[in-house]
């Protein structure tokens, strides 16, 4: 039987870390502030935003919300950016995805300068993070990698298994894994042989967004499971790409949905708010062109 891996405990001991380093830059005069931007009317997105806006308040960063017309032209949101950008007294910039078809995503992320991409999705991050070096990292995949700090799970020469190639998630997993020294295969819709590639995995970590994917006789015994899958069912209940009754029986830790990775997400955002704040990474904004 597996050890669950708890989500929400290792979330809230970063957050109250966070806590007391944002009070201490108070006292010195310091004011953090996050910017997080909403293009359209998104149901989910509201939801996620507003659970972000919490984790600030919880935290002690302030933060500004600026909800853009879904009609909006591509140049009235990269003013903004730029705008932002400009401004000394914001530390972080947020744009919640999805955006509306005829809004360019890609040209978005690359407009946030690197310094204050707390998402971690501008290429100047992107990049760094494939080279090892100090950057912003997407806050999932993030998550996930002090998740298996906080259980002493070792990664090095271990096999591991991303399911699913997302920029978001999948692709950034791949490289936090390598960079500890994991041996990785990135499977997606395309892989062949699957469940000869997961039952020879040590760690899997499954972001391929089909409720209960990844069952139980598609791993091996002992093997980590990390589930990052948010589905919601007809009932209204939520569940992950893991069948997770079926897989806790022989994993030897597993991330239970909800629970698990969500509230990670969350904590190393605002972690990321911190760092920025801190200006230890370049401020220079390279050209998009």
């Amino acid at each position: 039987m597996a050890t669950i891996i708890n989500g929400k405990e290792v979330a809230q001991k970063i957050r109250n870390n966070l806590k007391e380093e944002v009070t201490e830059l108070k006292k010195n005069g310091k004011i953090l502030k996050f910017a997080v931007i909403m293009v359209g009317d998104n149901s989910a997105s509201k939801i996620y935003i507003k659970n972000k806006s919490k984790a600030c308040e919880e935290v002690g960063i302030d933060c500004e919300e600026y909800i853009l017309d879904s009609n909006i032209q591509m140049k009235e949101l990269l003013d903004l950016i730029n705008t932002l950008n400009e401004r000394e007294d914001i530390h972080g910039i947020l744009l919640q995805s999805p955006i509306p078809k005829h809004l360019d995503i890609d040209e978005a992320f690359r407009t946030i300068a690197p310094s204050k991409d707390v998402d971690g999705f501008n290429p100047v991050n992107v990049g760094k993070l494939c080279l090892g070096q100090d950057c912003f990292i997407a806050c999932t995949p993030s998550g996930v990698m002090k998740l298996l700090e906080e259980y002493n799970i070792e990664i090095e020469g271990k096999n591991a298994v991303v399911i699913g190639r997302s920029n978001i998630v999948g692709k950034p997993m791949l490289q936090c894994l390598l960079n500890k020294n994991a041996t990785v295969t990135i499977c997606h819709s395309k892989t062949k042989n699957l469940l000869d590639i997961t039952k020879n995995a040590d760690i899997i970590v499954a972001a391929v967004g089909k409720e209960k994917f990844l069952t139980g006789d598609m791993i091996k015994e002992g093997s980590v499971v990390i589930d990052v899958g948010i589905n919601r069912l007809q009932d209204g209940t939520i569940c992950g790409d893991v069948d997770f009754e079926s897989a806790k029986e022989k994993a030897s830790y597993i991330t239970p949905v909800p629970g698990g990775v969500g509230p990670m997400t969350v904590a190393m955002l605002m972690s990321n708010i911190v760092k920025a704040s801190n200006g230890r990474l370049s401020a220079k904004q390279v050209p998009s062109e």
